[in-house]
């Protein structure tokens, strides 16, 4: 593993060969990043990506001008695992951080969760840090979930962090007092994205002479569903038009139901209103002469909340996905993925499968830096991808989620090789096998019917999981048998 006085040692040597990076020249040739993650945005829940009930104008107009994925995933259904993938360019199973931080494995069920890590280890060289030991100013906004004091956006190689703290969602909610330890309050009636993206943008007024990575990151569309006062009258008529399919359908999935029509007017509010700040963004990066020389990523970190208990109503759909966040069905691990940015082709659709880990190597490449192949050792660079539209080569990717969560997953794991993906349910003890090019909504069970392609696939994911060092349940002892039988 490499150390960060390492990575400083090899900096001071790289930074002296990089003409993109010395102070007389990084203006005219050192691209900036702004690296945008929404909380819990499902797959569908852009217009671009198939939504007619929610508006995002300015992301459906972001998308003709670069690449848009159609298959993009996160590294895991929930948060701090995906988080902690994006910044290290590993598998979340190399990390040992594989639940949301600190997550919360029942003691009553058949299985516990294997203990795993409740921060990013320090050792670990992160994008932030690669970039800023090359000449970048990095800033941070929003919600961090990558452990406490100590291990907060600061000690990870951001100059400055606003609003990144150990909490997974806003703790005093969408409308100031914040109650938030890294973000003063603002005054009455502010709205935290309106605020995140505002910082955000002052930060690139203040360092426009310098090449920047900003990684906003906000909390927004997480729970609590709040809704944005100033648009939510407008989706409230918009869904009272709708009649009928203006009111939650519901559809069974294991002991949960998901929710398969978009109509919550104020999830509604909340994307329009990060759709207009990140409008507000671009606009600005266009009225100051930036945008020809700034890259902007824009995804999520796992599927939309769309699976819940049965006494519950999710708050989006991610239909014709399966499920949702907490699942490894599609619904819980695809998300939109959006990259512009200058030389890449723009106006293109691809559905080559691309996973978290692939932003840290993708970004270096479009930084002129060298690759840090021991740090993102999971991770491919999409740039042939994203100016020349090559293929990119892999064998698989996958997904390991051991632990229990409230939307009624249970523990297993996920491999998706091609079009062929294969589901474990370690609780269940059974075996799911898609063919996701005629089965996107994973309906059709195949395992039986081609046994030999989920064998092959069973042993490519164990093969997978043990390279990375991924730990599974363990079997509760302490649940006797008549009670494991009521286990729901």
């Amino acid at each position: 593993m490499i150390q960060k006085n390492a990575l400083t040692l090899f900096s001071a040597v790289t930074i002296l060969s990089l003409p993109s990076c010395t102070k007389e020249k990084k203006n005219d040739q050192a691209p900036n990043f702004i690296f945008i993650l929404v909380d819990d945005l499902g797959w569908t829940d852009l217009g671009e990506y198939g939504s007619s009930f929610y508006e995002t104008e300015n992301l459906d107009q972001l998308a003709t001008q670069g690449v848009r994925f159609t298959d993009a995933y996160a590294s895991c259904p929930v948060s701090s695992p995906t988080r902690a993938s994006i910044m290290t360019g590993k598998y979340p199973t190399r990390l040992n951080i594989t639940d949301w931080i600190p997550g919360n494995d029942p003691k009553n069920r058949k299985l516990i969760g294997p203990v795993d890590d409740h921060m990013l280890p320090l050792e670990e060289i992160t994008i932030a840090e690669a970039l800023k030991e090359n000449g970048y100013t990095t800033f941070f906004a929003g919600k961090w979930h990558l452990g406490d004091t100590g291990f907060f956006p600061e000690d990870q190689g951001f100059d400055i962090n606003l609003g990144g703290h150990h909490k997974g969602s806003p703790p005093g909610g969408y409308y100031t007092p914040y109650k938030n330890p890294k973000l003063e309050d603002g005054p009455e009636g502010e709205y935290l994205t309106d605020r995140l993206t505002s910082e955000s943008i002052t930060f690139i007024e203040e360092n426009q002479d310098n090449p920047f990575f900003i990684y906003l990151s906000f909390y927004t569309v997480h729970t609590p569903i709040q809704a944005n006062l100033e648009y939510v009258d407008y989706f409230r008529k918009k869904r009272l038009n709708l009649g009928e399919n203006g009111k939650p359908m519901l559809e069974s999935e294991h002991t949960g139901n998901t929710l398969t029509n978009q109509m919550n007017e104020e999830y509604a509010s909340m994307v329009y209103a990060m759709d207009k700040n990140v409008g507000r963004i671009i606009s600005y990066l266009e009225q100051n002469g930036l945008s020809d020389n700034t890259y902007i990523i824009f995804t999520s970190d796992n599927g939309g909340l769309s699976t819940v208990r049965k006494n519950r109503t999710a708050p989006t759909s991610v239909r014709p996905l399966r499920a949702g966040k907490g699942w490894c069905y599609e619904g819980g691990i695809r998300v939109p993925l959006i990259i512009t940015g200058p030389g890449i082709m723009s106006g293109r659709v691809s559905n080559q499968q691309v996973i978290s880990t692939d932003y840290y190597p993708t970004i270096l490449e479009l930084a002129g830096l060298p690759m840090l192949k021991n740090q993102h050792k999971d991770g491919i660079s999409l740039v042939p991808l994203l100016k020349e539209n090559k293929k990119i080569e892999r064998e698989a990717i996958f997904w390991h989620y051991p632990h229990y969560h409230s939307s009624q997953w249970t523990p297993g794991a996920a491999i998706r090789s091609g079009d062929w993906k294969l589901i474990e349910f370690y609780d269940l003890e059974t075996t799911e096998l898609y063919n996701l090019a005629d089965d996107i909504g994973e309906k059709h069970d195949l395992s039986e019917t081609f046994p030999d392609k989920r064998d092959e696939l069973k042993t490519l994911l164990l093969k997978m999981q043990n390279e990375t060092g991924a730990t599974l349940p363990d079997k509760n002892s302490e649940l006797s048998p008549i009670n494991e039988q009521k286990s729901p």
